[in-house]
């Protein structure tokens, strides 16, 4: 059963070439694993599971994982320990203290 794919505010950006074969080889080989991603409120977020397919939404396209709910692949930190698209975003914000950048992480 696959779960509603969330609604995502910012637009969806393509991603790698080479990161997409890599998801579609998984699926070929239902691949299992682990996935950390940002998900539609931008909070960091983990998936775990197989690899089912890759579907188009309105505002994006998702990746579906057993039992869980699609993930964005623009917003993929990691999958199965590969670095995704949303990594450099990621190791930002985890590092924004260390710049003393705001980039929400010091709350309101």
């Amino acid at each position: 059963m696959t779960r509603p794919i969330a609604k995502y505010q910012e637009p969806y950006s393509p991603i790698d070439p080479d990161f997409m074969e890599s998801i579609e080889k998984w699926i070929a080989e239902k691949k299992q694993g682990k996935t950390h991603f940002f998900d539609q409120n931008g909070l960091l977020n983990t998936s775990e599971g197989t690899l089912l397919s890759i579907d188009k939404g309105n505002d994006g396209v998702f990746l579906s994982i057993e039992g869980d709910q699609p993930v964005r692949l623009d917003k993929i930190i990691t999958l199965i320990g590969k670095p995704g698209p949303a990594y450099e975003a990621y190791d930002r914000y985890a590092n924004a203290c260390l710049t003393c950048e705001d980039l929400g992480q010091f709350g309101q």
